[in-house]
């Protein structure tokens, strides 16, 4: 079942997650739905969040095109192909980045339609996390894979890409933004009345 994304603007897009405990149909089916919406939307990655759910949770589907590998990985220590693996749905996450080298990279977000900016992120990172059967896993990456888990693990805390620009990246994109906060304050309003 698709779900209704969150858009700039939505108090919940700054909370911070709650650790799941609890793992069962419930969430399993919730995962399920967060897969469909993502797809729906053409996205590489959501966060609970962005769904109206304030817990440690997201999904992520990055699988390379025509059989290539661009994205390195290692999961639970081995490399394994990717379409084996993904969607991925990450739980309790905790990132540690392996390179102090941060590189640039495009970036857009469901949350905010067709707004894009330059971030930088560490390239090389390992991620720790719980399936949904609350088993834990390793995934070490390089490239877009790594730059989607820190986008997404941004949102389970509460921090979004547009925090992490640099200025002079972030003003010209300001009016925008601005923009969509306002049109999303209005239809809360909408809502509401």
């Amino acid at each position: 079942m698709e779900l209704r994304v969150t858009k700039y603007g939505e108090p919940i897009l700054r909370k911070k997650g709650k650790e799941v405990a609890v793992f069962d149909k419930e969430l399993d089916n919730f995962a399920s739905d967060m897969v469909d919406t993502m797809r729906e939307a053409e996205g590489i990655g959501l966060a609970a969040q962005q769904v109206g759910r304030a817990i440690q949770m997201c999904v992520i589907e990055l699988i390379p095109v025509n059989g290539g590998d661009e994205f390195n990985h290692k999961y639970d220590g081995s490399f394994v192909p990717l379409d084996l693996i993904m969607p991925l749905v990450v739980i309790n996450p905790k990132i540690i980045p392996l390179s102090e080298l941060e590189t640039p990279y495009e970036e857009g977000c469901l949350s905010f339609p067709d707004i894009h900016g330059e971030v930088f992120r560490p390239d090389h990172i390992k991620v720790e996390f719980q399936d949904l059967q609350g088993h834990l896993h390793t995934m070490e990456c390089e490239g877009l894979l790594s730059k989607c888990f820190q986008h997404e693990y941004d949102h389970l805390h509460g921090v979004l890409y547009i925090d992490r620009m640099k200025k002079s990246e972030l003003a010209p994109l300001q009016m925008e933004i601005n923009r969509l906060k306002r049109v999303t304050k209005q239809n809360i309003k909408k809502k509401k009345g």
